[in-house]
């Protein structure tokens, strides 16, 4: 069983559970976005709720990346990581008066507005504070990302964005408001998306909207097309990069870019989840009548996906023998759903082996809770170790 590169023994001398973060994976990652987003002219905003580790996060501006944030505290968490305040997004449907007031002090790059009552509530603060706020419209475009219910966001259902026949109406509102700059568009369809054509479906459709617009004499700045590019959990030692190549390539191709218009992407899974790991010890191997356990120190207080999503992890032993067996990989919580993985085939595990949950850099170490009145779990970096 082919496993991760892993200092096992610096590892063994560290109290477990703790997130492992492989910097040079991350760094190579980031040149690999920077290159394609320079082929194309295009610009980047960290998806900020991905991975809110300082030391992730500071590793990112120093690329020249802007920040996407979902909360004022994602905003102070990206201003002090050093992310400048002239390329910070803000989005989400709930916004506060005290967090628009502190993008609005900040000068922050643009509000995304996912629906007209927020649209108002800006312009309310923004004529209070004396200052004009940058904002773009979050679109609603009814594509499909086939991808996991819970993490599907463009759908007409869904509790996201302004739905395509509001549009116009919302849009001349903004125009009206003598405190608010419309800066452009906004899209983003969903999370872990790894066919190209849903990416493909969403240009289609937001080339139909801008040339709509622009057949009513409306000129579109910037088109911001989101995030939801996916990984491969299934094999990170194979494919430990996602396929920004061709991500970047579907938007290059398709995108009828205007003179002078800012295209803008918010990828946060697919930078920071390959290079992230959780490790863990196995405090107990209980036999079953039909099942063998291996009971990790580690739960679902410290990575929660495999619960709320059903979401895969491969499962590495990185002190076993070749000799395998079938094991559900738990936790200690009390809760039924504090599994890890069932079924899982592993070297022959025992009492203190090591154990790697990978692919957990992205909504891992920032969703821990401290239910059961655990602590969280610290961070180390491949760097530093």
């Amino acid at each position: 069983m082919m496993t991760g590169n892993f200092p096992t023994d610096a590892f063994q001398r560290l109290e477990t559970p703790f997130y492992y973060y492989d910097i040079d994976l991350l760094r190579k990652t980031l040149e690999t976005i920077k290159a394609e987003t320079d082929r194309y002219g295009f610009e980047e905003h960290y998806a900020v709720k991905a991975n809110a580790n300082p030391q992730i996060l500071k590793t990112i501006a120093s690329y020249g990346f802007g920040a996407d944030c979902v909360s004022g505290g994602e905003i102070e968490a990206a201003l002090e990581a050093g992310f400048p305040a002239d390329k910070i997004v803000y989005a989400g449907v709930g916004k506060s008066d005290k967090e628009i007031l502190l993008g609005l002090k900040n000068q922050i790059a643009c509000f995304n507005v996912e629906s007209e009552a927020e649209l108002l509530i800006i312009e309310e603060l923004a004529a209070r504070q004396n200052c004009k706020a940058r904002i773009a419209l979050r679109v609603n475009p009814n594509v499909d990302a086939h991808t996991h219910a819970k993490i599907t966001t463009g759908l007409q259902e869904n509790k996201f964005g302004i739905n395509m026949e509001q549009l116009e109406e919302v849009l001349a509102i903004a125009k009206r408001c003598s405190h608010l700059e419309w800066t452009g568009l906004h899209f983003h369809i969903g999370s872990q998306i790894t066919d190209m054509t849903v990416f493909q479906s969403l240009v289609i459709r937001v080339m139909e909207i801008q040339d709509a617009l622009e057949a009513k004499g409306i000129t579109v700045p910037n088109l911001n097309f989101g995030g939801g590019l996916g990984i491969d959990y299934q094999h990170p030692n194979h494919l430990p990069i996602a396929d920004f190549e061709g991500y970047f390539k579907v938007f290059g191709t398709l995108v009828n870019r205007r003179a002078g218009q800012g295209i803008h992407f918010e990828l946060g899974r697919a930078v920071v989840a390959p290079c992230g790991s959780l490790i863990s010890r196995v405090l107990y191997v209980k036999e079953g009548v039909v099942k063998r356990f291996a009971i990790l120190d580690a739960g679902m207080t410290d990575l929660v996906r495999p619960a709320m999503y059903d979401s895969y992890h491969r499962i590495e032993n990185l002190n076993g023998v070749e000799t395998e067996a079938c094991y559900d990989v738990v936790g200690p919580i009390c809760e039924s759903s504090d599994v890890f993985g069932k079924d899982r085939m592993l070297p022959t595990t025992k009492r203190g082996d090591l154990i790697a949950l990978r692919s957990a850099g992205a909504y891992g170490e920032v969703m821990a809770s401290q239910y059961n009145r655990r602590p969280l779990a610290p961070s180390y970096f491949s760097d530093q170790l």
